[in-house]
């Protein structure tokens, strides 16, 4: 007998002989991908399965809690000091003990969103700019996110997706295999045998980033451990605005699409695809990739980490040049590199934003005038950009525009800039008090998701050690913009 009408003769149903036969693919799929050497994210050993407190009232109460705790720890540690006992404490600051440290690293896990957002990106600079102990404490929140248990996540997949949503998929894995500050992934496979990446998101992160932000400095000023000015008025009000973008997975969705399409052609940095029909508001499903992140990659030789090194930098001016158009978040896990294919797969693209023409055109003159020494365009441009008001003291002036012509110093030469010895952020840290104290005016809304994110990228360009020319590199990207700017 012809082995359809074998089928047609049974009293099995085709939809169920079509899910028995995509799970025998997935078998199959499964066996042949164990011989490949596939690396995917994994969670961290310290993350603990925690329900999300998703009311504001549940997120001050833990908020309030750490202060409380951090005082008591802070008496605890100076009565242990003044007994002559400093073993196990984190630094001479009694506020920031091991055992304070261990709060703020558990309260932040617990309650994620913008606090632990906030702490993540603190985590990515160098010990320059905040202190060692600190960025100590912001190292262990990057890498230590809880999840949500397996009842609170499908309760926001119904909420989202419907009742029935696991029957869209041939299989879901309930425990995720990360988690950061505003949701968490899951591995899952479509019915089709792909395999694809679920992010979802924490419930009562979106609603309540502006009292979590207020929480947090209010808890971290206790400590007097972050420069002053840091996070200005201005400055919070812009990150509130981003985190904002962040929750929003449609607005993820589509950023990650248009970036897919703008590199479609590119030999080296790939997208994943979007899978709309398992996406909406506080779910998006992608497709799985594998690979390191990039603070992964300081073993490999020279000449990949350069190569590593140079087509981020590339890809930095590229996006705000070329495309007007960046993901600013430079956190090192949202850069994988896949050995394998020799490949950088682009992911998380919440943090995305278009750059203004009128903004650009300044900014590129600003960032040639410092790669070719000329301190009067910087000036001039910083003010066109509103950097500077014009009333500014020259102490101020100068301070502006020595930052600028330091961090033009690896474009402003043929040869081979050392990312892995420069001063570059030690440099400017000492410039820092002079700006924050005679500053009139806050920097352009623009400039800070920019800064942070190019900020960020010579900070990989330094943990890789990098030694790569830049100056050719980003006069191909000055000339084409200048070309394309005459032909409007």
């Amino acid at each position: 007998m012809s082995p359809f009408l074998l089928l047609h003769a049974t009293s099995v149903s085709w939809p169920k002989i079509c899910r028995m036969f995509m799970l025998l693919l997935k078998c199959i799929h499964l066996i042949v991908g164990c011989e490949k050497s596939q690396t995917f994210l994994q969670l961290s050993d310290r993350a603990r399965e925690r329900k999300v407190p998703a009311t504001r009232l549940s997120r001050l109460a833990n908020f309030g809690g750490l202060a409380v705790g951090l005082g008591l720890g802070a008496i605890a540690e100076m009565a242990k000091q003044s007994m002559g006992s400093k073993q196990g404490a984190l630094l001479d600051s009694p506020l920031l003990s091991d055992a304070n440290a261990e709060r703020i690293v558990n309260t932040l896990c617990k309650v994620r969103g913008a606090a632990l957002k906030i702490g993540q990106m603190l985590s990515i600079q160098d010990n320059s700019f905040i202190s060692p102990q600190l960025q100590k404490i912001f190292e262990r929140v990057r890498q230590s996110a809880d999840f949500m248990p397996t009842w609170q996540m499908n309760k926001v997949m119904e909420e989202e997706l419907g009742m029935g949503w696991r029957e869209k998929l041939l299989s879901f894995e309930d425990k995720p295999f990360a988690a950061a500050s505003i949701g968490q992934v899951h591995r899952a496979v479509m019915l089709d045998g792909r395999e694809i990446a679920m992010k979802i998101q924490y419930p009562g992160v979106a609603e309540s980033i502006h009292s979590d932000i207020d929480n947090l400095m209010a808890v971290l000023k206790m400590s007097v451990s972050l420069p002053e000015g840091l996070f200005a008025d201005s400055s919070l009000e812009v990150l509130q605005r981003e985190l904002a973008w962040e929750c929003d997975y449609k607005r993820e969705a589509e950023s990650a699409k248009k970036f897919k399409s703008l590199l479609a052609d590119d030999p080296f940095f790939g997208v994943p695809f979007v899978v709309d029909e398992l996406s909406a508001g506080r779910v998006l499903a992608m497709e799985l990739v594998s690979g390191v992140p990039l603070d992964s990659c300081v073993g490999l030789d020279q000449e990949t980490r350069n190569m590593i090194s140079f087509s981020i930098l590339q890809l930095c001016l590229r996006e705000l040049f070329e495309f007007r158009f960046m993901q600013t978040d430079p956190n090192w896990a949202n850069f994988f590199y896949n050995a394998e294919q020799n490949k950088i797969i682009l992911l998380d693209f919440g943090a995305c934003r278009d750059y203004p023409e009128a903004f650009t055109d300044d900014y590129i003159q600003v960032v040639h005038g410092a790669s070719v020494g000329d301190r009067a365009t910087v000036l001039e441009k910083s003010k066109d950009l509103k950097f500077l008001t014009g009333f500014e003291t020259k102490a101020f002036q100068d301070a502006h525009v020595e930052a600028v012509m330091i961090l033009g110093e690896a474009f402003a030469n043929s040869d081979a800039f050392d990312f892995g010895t420069q001063s570059t952020t030690q440099r400017i840290h000492s410039l820092i008090p002079v700006m924050l104290r005679h500053r009139l005016t806050p920097p352009p809304e623009e400039t800070y998701s920019l800064h942070r994110k190019m900020a960020g990228s010579f900070l990989i360009c330094s943990k890789l050690g990098a030694k790569i020319a830049c100056r050719d590199m980003f006069l191909d990207i000055y000339n084409a913009y200048n070309q394309q700017h005459m032909l409007v």
